[in-house]
């Protein structure tokens, strides 16, 4: 799932921590996302990782105290007032306790107290130093002026001590400094819930039956509400690899599993958070509750074994014949409480000439506010990466072109907003 920001302009910031190798991996994803990366230096981090580095990395001039120039925009002034985010990673204690008290006795420091845009901080320090009581009140300070903390990991740390202090990692602090970019004020805060994947009907304890559903549509639509800000409880049985690590995420099993954990998340999304929004141009801001979503892409399997096994069946003992005895699993979407919640559910067909039709049925059938109707070839149409959706509401049906699945989850997430007017 590869993210998208082309078109926008990142500073990040690097100070004096051993981890600050690290940064040329962030460096790196910047720049394959598209974005344009501008880098600012304190003499310490010189130390760990040269500025020719990252001028090759990035293929911009570095910031430091040796490079400063006041007939460019190389300068702590000039140099973020082109930039869209201020990722600082790593972070060092010496430095967070300076930002906190806006002591700007280097580049770096300076820089952050001339910015006027959304800044990110990724600490990076021995854990009693980050567990000091003057740290931990500067990154609660951090926090009440609208800095982002990315946490550190916990883990053996470079001074040989095992705690909480290495530097989060840079997969993680590419999402937090996205979703930086790319949230968006419909989005922010609303609780959404996503299902993923094939559910497994156990026969025994080695075997069950299942689908070719590769749960890659759903982590897309997770990523993408994610980067727009969506408070976002994602129920699957294929795992979270290669989603943010913040994406609060249950595994599941089977049918009955995923019923059950639906129903509860459904549950909390609709008791959800207060949010501000502008009524109009000319009212104050008020705190609305914003009306959740469900976004039902698991593939979920039509019959489970009757008499689940306990231990393994042996072979020998089936015989060359084995009829194996279903029943059907509960239908998931008829069985949910969906009022005060937007249900968008999605549809897989083979047949071209009825799929579509079948999927529209889905609005009265099951009570939903939209399909997102796709038409398969075969069993080879699992697990690609990229996908085409139709999105079928009352009103209209609305071919989004194919393309990868993140980019055609932002499609869906456009269509999805006009189910509410706001």
């Amino acid at each position: 799932m590869q993210v998208d920001l082309k078109n926008k302009t990142i500073l990040l910031g690097i100070t004096g921590s051993i981890s600050a190798y690290k940064a040329c991996d962030l460096a790196r994803l910047f720049v394959k996302a598209g974005a344009q990366v501008h880098v600012v230096m304190t003499p310490s981090a010189e130390r760990f990782v040269s500025a020719l580095t990252f001028e090759a990395l990035t293929r911009n001039p570095v910031l430091t105290e040796k490079s400063e120039s006041w007939i460019s925009q190389l300068n702590h002034i000039e140099i973020g007032k082109k930039c869209d985010a201020f990722i600082i990673a790593p972070a060092t204690a010496n430095t967070i306790n300076k930002l906190s008290k806006g002591i700007a006795d280097n580049l770096l420091t300076q820089t952050a107290l001339a910015y006027a845009g959304p800044i990110l901080v990724a600490p990076a320090a021995n854990t009693q130093m980050l567990k000091n009581h003057y740290t931990a009140g500067s990154l609660k300070m951090l926090g009440v002026n609208d800095y982002t903390i990315i946490q550190p990991q916990e883990k053996l740390l470079a001074c040989g001590d095992v705690g909480s202090g290495a530097l989060a990692d840079p997969s993680e602090i590419f999402f937090e400094t996205a979703k930086a970019l790319l949230k968006e004020d419909f989005w922010e805060d609303r609780r959404i819930v996503v299902t993923g994947g094939g559910t497994r009907e156990k026969i025994d304890e080695v075997r069950y039956i299942s689908n070719f559903s590769s749960g890659k549509m759903a982590k897309s639509l997770c990523l993408s509400l994610y980067l727009k800000g969506a408070d976002v409880c994602y129920i699957t049985t294929t795992g979270k690899e290669g989603l943010p690590q913040n994406i609060y995420t249950i595994e599941v099993d089977d049918t009955k599993e995923l019923l059950e954990y639906t129903q509860d998340a459904i549950r909390v999304a609709k008791k959800g958070k207060m949010s501000k929004v502008s009524m109009n141009s000319g009212d104050p801001r008020h705190l609305i509750q914003k009306e959740p979503y469900l976004f039902m892409v698991a593939a979920v399997s039509d019959f489970t074994p009757k008499y689940p096994q306990k231990g393994k069946l042996k072979k020998s003992l089936l015989g060359d014949l084995w009829n194996l005895e279903l029943k059907q699993t509960p239908d998931i979407l008829s069985a949910l409480n969906k009022e005060g919640i937007k249900t968008i559910a999605f549809k897989a067909e083979m047949d071209p000439e009825h799929g579509l039709a079948n999927a529209a049925a889905l609005l009265e059938q099951k009570e939903v506010d939209a399909v997102c109707y796709n038409l398969l070839d075969n069993s080879e149409s699992f697990g690609t990466e990229e996908n085409e959706i139709t999105f079928i509401t009352k009103e209209n049906k609305t071919a989004l072109k194919k393309t990868d699945k993140l980019t055609l989850s932002g499609y869906i997430l456009d269509k999805a907003k006009a189910l509410i007017d706001e």
